[in-house]
């Protein structure tokens, strides 16, 4: 647990006014009084504007080493890409990529199929979070592969913008060789995470489950403050990324969207 951690997006409420445009309009969920976007697979065979809503010009605050740029959410080979390069961008030596949900989900399964570079003092995630920009308390779900070790993902939830059930997990083969799938099936009850459709963590009890609707994240950025964590920053000399064959949500209750889907496999609490 490291408490004195920013938190993924913890500063985004200095960019409150820009984010506030995207806020999401929200439907009621199956049963669980948490409402919730309707379930949706997004393979990136086209750049959804509707749905994605793409961060650019602002930074995530003094532990971010970069501005976030459109110019680095770009789609190639089949696949998302988020890029994080060597760019002056206002008072930041680097520039970043992130996308996030114009909308926000509930109870269900999130699954994304991504494949990560490497480098220290970097961290490429995939991860749900609401906020006070958007006038809610801070819940967050999150995969973060902290890039200087490609063996594993670290796994983490915030309830009320404090750290919970930390824990790194395996990523067999390495998070940059190939893709690998990363899923939650967010509950009531419950949190399950799972690497390549293995439980790596399962959170029970009720005092650290979120319980706040939240938009869908992807990001990669760097910096040069948080040594203890993401390891020391040099500079990569090259223009380093991360990819995103294909993200899901399937609400609970609703039946699976694709074969490989957790959804299709994972049984839910009633």
């Amino acid at each position: 647990m490291r408490s004195n951690r920013p938190g993924s997006l913890w500063q985004l409420c200095m960019a409150g006014a820009l984010l506030l445009a995207a806020a999401a309009t929200v439907h009621p969920a199956h049963a669980q009084d948490l409402p919730s976007a309707p379930s949706f697979v997004d393979d990136f065979t086209k750049f959804d504007h509707s749905r994605w809503y793409v961060s650019d010009g602002w930074s995530n605050g003094p532990h971010q080493n970069c501005t976030w740029s459109k110019s680095l959410v770009n789609l190639s080979d089949g696949a998302l890409t988020l890029g994080f390069e060597k760019r002056q961008t206002k008072d930041r030596a680097f520039a970043c990529g992130e996308i996030q949900t114009k909308k926000r989900y509930g109870y269900g399964t999130y699954e994304a199929r991504m494949k990560t570079d490497t480098g220290s003092g970097l961290n490429a995630a995939f991860f749900s979070y609401i906020g006070p920009q958007d006038k809610q308390p801070w819940d967050e779900i999150d995969f973060e592969v902290l890039t200087k070790d490609t063996s594993k993902v670290q796994v983490n939830t915030y309830i009320s913008g404090k750290p919970k059930n930390e824990k790194l997990a395996d990523v067999e083969g390495g998070t940059d060789k190939g893709f690998n799938d990363y899923g939650f099936v967010w509950e009531k009850q419950r949190l399950r995470f799972y690497v390549n459709g293995k439980l790596v963590q399962e959170v029970t009890n009720p005092a650290e489950l979120p319980t706040h609707s939240q938009k869908i994240f992807f990001s990669l950025w760097g910096s040069e403050k948080l040594t203890s964590w993401m390891g020391p920053f040099s500079d990569p000399g090259r223009k380093v990324t991360m990819q995103v064959e294909r993200v899901a949500f399937t609400a609970l209750g609703q039946p699976c969207q694709f074969p490989e889907s957790l959804a299709c496999s994972i049984s839910n609490s009633n």
